[in-house]
């Protein structure tokens, strides 16, 4: 396949991954009502619902699951390097990935966050009354103890897999490379030949980067459910409100300054 054509298909996987995207977004912002709609009831009260609030953890989880099956299927060889730079993603978001996505230490940072502030806000009623709130402050030091064990296998993981991205990137300024660059300088890079060497250059460094997405969304997924597993089901809900609402508020409060960027930039055209 030619330049061209890779770059033809490269555009086309991605506006195709793009409207997966919208849509996806638009089930994540469906499931988070339902998870909050579920946060509501009282689990000192009949309203308790178990096997519904599991079940409720398991489609979200599964709609994760769908996520990165289909990411997985548009990391080819041919939509690598748009998973890499997502256009379906703001400017702000963009400046905040890990290889193609979130850092999976960052569900630590999450959790921590939103356990603090649950408990600050439910302090008054574990002092005055005694009440379980069944949320991420009710955690027990057996859970923390999980948790933490977790945190450090991840972070020891996405260390590595950093550091192998690394060798991979730094894979650009290898002799081969250095001397098609040369090649292409001194011959204008039409040869037959040259173009092929490119090419299949070119490919080996993208096959690279694919292996490196793999790794980081299997880290990624398997974070999330590893946090999930220590936690119960109504504080599994709690977590997944958090991670829905950082998701869907930045992803808006990115494309909103997008929008405002590039309002600027056409006034300023027309000046």
């Amino acid at each position: 396949m030619d330049m061209a054509s890779r770059m033809s298909n490269e555009r086309e996987n991605a506006e195709n991954f793009r409207q997966f995207f919208e849509s996806w977004i638009t089930e994540q912002n469906q499931h988070l009502q339902d998870l909050i709609s579920a946060s509501k009831k009282d689990q000192n009260s009949d309203d308790s619902d178990h096997e519904g609030l599991c079940g409720l953890v398991e489609r979200v989880v599964s709609h994760y699951d769908q996520y990165y099956r289909a990411k997985s299927i548009y990391t080819t060889r041919q939509s690598v390097l748009s998973m890499l730079t997502p256009s379906w993603r703001s400017l702000l978001e963009g400046a905040f990935l890990w290889i193609g996505g979130w850092r999976p230490s960052m569900a630590f940072h999450l959790l921590y966050s939103k356990s603090g502030l649950q408990l600050e806000r439910g302090l008054s009623d574990l002092i005055m009354r005694g009440l379980s709130t069944a949320d991420l402050a009710d955690m027990s030091h057996h859970q923390f103890r999980r948790v933490d064990d977790l945190q450090g296998r991840t972070i020891r993981e996405e260390r590595e897999i950093t550091e192998d991205m690394a060798r991979v990137q730094e894979t650009v300024a290898d002799s081969r490379m250095v001397e098609l660059s040369q090649e292409a300088t001194e011959g204008g890079g039409s040869g037959d030949d040259t173009v092929v060497r490119i090419e299949l250059a070119l490919t080996q460094k993208e096959h690279g980067l694919e292996e490196m997405i793999h790794k980081a969304d299997d880290l990624r997924l398997r974070t999330l459910k590893g946090v999930l597993d220590i936690l119960t089901p109504m504080q599994s809900v709690h977590f997944l409100i958090a991670a829905a609402e950082l998701h869907l508020r930045v992803h808006e409060w990115g494309r909103k300054k997008d929008e405002e960027q590039q309002e600027q930039r056409q006034e300023h055209h027309h000046l």
